[in-house]
């Protein structure tokens, strides 16, 4: 089987082969997690941003490549989660430049692709790492530039790819010493060789691809529970979203223009697409304005009036109606587990809870539509966790409002930002003073070991007890209660005045309470709190300052 030139129902095919595959071995990605923690989710934050990328792709119904890619970048930047999912919708947005005007593509202009999307990859990390999904999209660029001129069958032309990139893929653990302590290849890297072996085993019949595409939350999601409305309370009444297929137009304009239409208005754009999102009691006036600026696809309007009480049994993914509220100065929008610590959170007047933390990372629309809720001047965004900061930053670059991220990788380092902000202050007196907050704290977290492993020449099994201080295994053990004694041993000091224990939902009251007075008879200067977190796979998160 030979194939010189790819149109775009072979490219949809292709696209439904990547993620075919991806979702297969997802599980198979999330082991290689470096940590041998419960929490290895790049295979499920990779599958999850293919599928909100094909999902867009596919319904697209014309079947130019270029506006086909145009459509997947845009899916998987909205639909990115975790560090590897924004990395990957970085990955989608250079192939879909690469493909800018093709209405199909040879090798050369496949190549042409894979080389800008590892350009654009490399730009949008800060501080690059060697022997991530990085390295391995960059040298796949590079030698697919190398043979496209010789090598004019797509198939074969692949095939090279993926050997090649499989060498480089095994070459990650000499570039990248945590991977060679812990005997694992990168993750995302994986996940990248998956994709491309998806669409080449899809292209070359190898596999039969017929896929239904996962529900990635692509649509709008609420995140806080509220009181069912009254349909009177409804002042617009159709929920109406839709792409504008448009390379020009002024999107602030058009934006301006609609508003006074409607409420609850989101308009957002990139790569050659315009998501939008309103309430309104006229959706064909809105469409019509719509439609000077391009073509429109992902046409959605809904009722609320009819719907609403609907919606409200329905999957969180669909809209409900947004109760207007007085536009204030600053809004929260913070990403939390757990009903416990929920609860703290909404103690601190967060506006905004966004489920989430590890194997569950948000998307970055999840994020955006939470802040396109707040009615603050300006919005913090808290992700507690490292692998949600990158898709807080895309969202904030997404968000037509005022949008700064504290960039807090825990739950503790959340609470004392919320506590360092001072109302009085400006948005950059508040950045600084909250950034300094999370300094002061440091965070302790016990969990269970999914692998045996060895890890700073400590050997652990599977199943041991594990407790992590500031991202480092200190203590390991059987016993939940001894290991995080020694935990806490590793972290408390002189300069140590509170310590907070977050107990989670496998933690029974009593045994929290036990660990709590071992602690006070132990350390008599230092006040010890407990506060049930209700967190999953983290029996115990501390708070030391």
């Amino acid at each position: 089987m030979k194939i010189e030139i790819l149109d775009g129902v072979m490219f949809k095919k292709a696209l439904l082969g990547a993620a075919n595959f991806l979702d297969k071995n997802k599980e198979e990605v999330n082991s290689l997690n470096v940590f041998p923690v419960p929490d290895g989710d790049t295979g499920t934050n990779m599958s999850l941003t293919v599928n909100s990328a094909i999902k867009h792709g596919l319904n697209l119904e014309d079947d130019n490549v270029s506006k086909i890619a145009s459509a997947t970048s845009y899916g998987s930047l909205m639909g990115a989660r975790g560090n590897s999912g924004v990395i990957l919708s970085q990955l989608f947005r250079g192939f879909a430049n690469g493909l800018v005007e093709k209405d199909e593509v040879d090798t050369k202009a496949l190549a042409n692709a894979l080389k800008q999307a590892a350009d654009t990859a490399y730009k949008a990390v800060m501080k690059p790492t060697e022997g991530t999904i990085l390295t391995v999209a960059r040298e796949i660029g590079d030698f697919a530039l190398s043979i496209c001129r010789e090598e004019k069958d797509i198939i074969t032309f692949l095939k090279k790819i993926i050997d090649y990139g499989n060498i480089v893929l095994n070459k990650t653990p000499d570039m990248l010493p945590v991977l060679k302590q812990a005997g694992v290849v990168d993750a995302g890297g994986k996940g990248l060789m998956y994709i491309i072996t998806g669409a080449y085993n899809a292209l070359a019949g190898i596999e039969d691809v017929h896929v239904e595409v996962e529900d990635s939350k692509v649509g709008f999601e609420r995140t806080v529970h509220e009181a069912p409305l009254d349909t009177e309370d409804i002042k617009f009444g159709y929920c109406t979203e839709f792409i504008i297929n448009s390379k020009h137009g002024d999107i602030d304009i058009f934006r301006e223009e609609i508003s006074i239409h409607g409420d609850s208005l989101l308009v957002v754009g990139g790569e050659g697409l315009i998501k939008v999102h309103i309430h309104t009691n006229n959706p064909g006036l809105v469409l019509e304005k719509a439609l000077k600026l391009g073509e429109l696809t992902d046409i959605k309007i809904d009722n609320m009036r009819y719907q609403h009480e609907e919606i409200l049994l329905k999957s969180s993914a669909e809209v409900k109606d947004i109760v207007s509220e007085e536009s204030k100065q600053y809004s929260f929008v913070v990403v939390s587990v757990g009903e416990g610590i929920d609860k703290v959170f909404e103690g601190l007047n967060v506006d905004k809870l966004v489920s989430g933390g590890q194997t569950m990372n948000p998307s970055t629309e999840d994020i955006l539509k939470a802040v396109s809720e707040t009615t603050g001047e300006n919005v913090f965004i808290l992700p507690n966790n490292s692998n949600i900061i990158l898709a807080a930053e895309q969202a904030k670059e997404l968000s037509d409002k005022n949008v700064a991220v504290i960039p807090t990788k825990t739950i503790p380092q959340g609470i004392s930002a919320l506590f360092a902000f001072d109302e009085m202050q400006s948005l950059e007196e508040n950045v600084e003073s909250m950034i300094e907050a999370i300094q002061d704290v440091k965070t302790g977290q016990v969990t269970y070991s999914v692998r045996d492993t060895e890890y700073n020449n400590t050997k652990i099994n599977k199943d041991d007890i594990i407790g992590i201080a500031e991202g480092e295994i200190v203590a390991n053990g059987k016993d939940i209660n001894l290991v995080s004694l020694e935990l806490l041993e590793n972290m408390i000091d002189e300069d140590t005045s509170l310590v907070t224990i977050f107990y989670g939902s496998d933690i029974e009251e009593d045994m929290a309470k036990d660990l709590e007075s071992q602690l006070s008879d132990k350390y008599g200067d230092v006040d010890i709190e407990l506060i049930y977190g209700g967190q999953p796979i983290y029996y115990y998160i501390f708070s030391i300052e």
